[in-house]
């Protein structure tokens, strides 16, 4: 039995795409999750940045990993019903934290998101994981913008600094080059959204967004979670977040006691 919010279409899609729309999964939360940014920006953790590139007008906010400290947050992940949806879409029995991140463009602001996988960022490896990006605000041309079934490519993107463009990793060998998705002819997909619902994707799922032309916000939240067969994995350099003494081992599972189990089927 699937969660009322989803059907069996939305687990076929994901498990083929890499990503799936899911109307109004943070919908009774807007409001909580409208304060917990605006408590995040008014007091940024230590990972927080305003993208900025040089020519470029606007404000392109973000930060992550504040779950912990920002109320808000916590109630938003403990009233909606992620971890079900999670476990349906991934075909686990098991979810855990990973993640929050908080992406803000102000009005005016020209910087596009730039396209990216976000798995080789982390240290985590599997199928079994899941991004739920939340605008907090209607969006439509910034909406987020996702590569349909790549996240079944053999080879991961390379992951590259924002701002900079430079390589995050000394030895991008192992990764292919960032590509250009409308000049490939990929399937890119997108939606326009409401505040509350939530774009699933995969951590593997190459993804960006256009900048944000209107004179309106656009507020986003963002949780990754991780299923069954999510273990540690090194990088071949520092990653993203980095969580530093975490002392894990390769191929264990996460420590529940800074990751913790949301469900367990």
């Amino acid at each position: 039995m699937v969660h009322p919010l989803i059907t069996q279409d939305h687990i076929d899609q994901y498990q083929k795409d890499g990503v799936v729309l899911i109307r109004g999964l943070f919908a009774h939360q807007v409001e909580t999750l409208r304060k917990g940014v605006a408590a995040n920006m008014a007091e940024p953790g230590p990972y927080a940045s305003n993208n900025f590139k040089e020519g470029e007008s606007g404000r392109f906010f973000d930060d992550y990993c504040n779950w912990t400290r920002i109320a808000e947050f916590q109630d938003a992940i403990k009233a909606a019903p992620v971890a079900e949806v999670a476990a349906d879409l991934m075909c686990s029995n098991s979810v855990q934290m990973f993640h929050d991140h908080v992406l803000v463009k102000e009005p005016g602001t020209s910087m596009a998101t730039p396209w990216h996988q976000d798995g080789p960022y982390y240290f985590v490896e599997g199928q079994q994981n899941i991004s739920f990006w939340s605008p907090l605000d209607p969006v439509r041309e910034a909406s987020l913008r996702c590569v349909a079934g790549s996240h079944r490519w053999e080879k991961e993107v390379l992951p590259t600094r924002w701002v900079s463009e430079a390589d995050f990793f000394p030895d991008e060998g192992q990764y292919m080059p960032v590509p250009d998705p409308e000049a490939e002819g990929m399937k890119i997909l997108e939606w326009e959204m409401e505040p509350g619902d939530a774009v699933a994707f995969n951590y593997k799922t190459l993804h960006g967004a256009r900048g944000n032309t209107s004179d309106s916000r656009r507020r986003a939240f963002s949780l990754r979670l991780v299923g069954d067969d999510a273990r540690y994995v090194e990088r071949p350099g520092p990653t993203s977040p980095p969580y530093p003494g975490h002392e894990m081992v390769p191929g264990h599972r996460l420590r529940e006691d800074w990751f913790p189990m949301l469900l367990q089927r």
